[in-house]
């Protein structure tokens, strides 16, 4: 009887330090590098507090160019541009053929 009068509160004890924190000083300062680095990417950190400047920065633009700039960008997403090829490997512009009547290439891509 006595052994389980001891076993018992020690198990308790046993199993109850598993759930306390041992990282105070590590949950004190959780996700500190986040916020430090995002306060050293932010350029300035009253931005959309100045007139003229973030949400209000349409009232620095005059109404035809905003209009303008409005419909282009409007139009960017009903057509867009025309992708160009920039890399042209074997040399040739188009993929017509290339051979001169003798069934032998004349070295372009086919």
């Amino acid at each position: 009887m006595i052994k389980n009068t001891i076993l018992l509160p020690l198990a308790t004890i046993a199993l109850l330090a598993g759930c306390s924190t041992t990282t105070p000083n590590y949950d004190a300062h959780f996700g500190e590098a986040v916020r430090t680095a995002r306060m050293q990417m932010t350029i300035n950190p009253d931005a959309g507090k100045t007139v003229g400047v973030g949400t209000d920065g349409a009232t620095g633009m005059d109404g035809r160019a905003t209009r303008r700039t409005m419909e282009r960008y409007e139009q960017s997403y009903k057509s867009p541009p025309q992708a160009v090829n920039v890399i042209n490997i074997g040399g040739a512009l188009t993929s017509s053929d290339t051979s001169n009547g003798t069934g032998v290439s004349s070295g372009g891509t086919p």
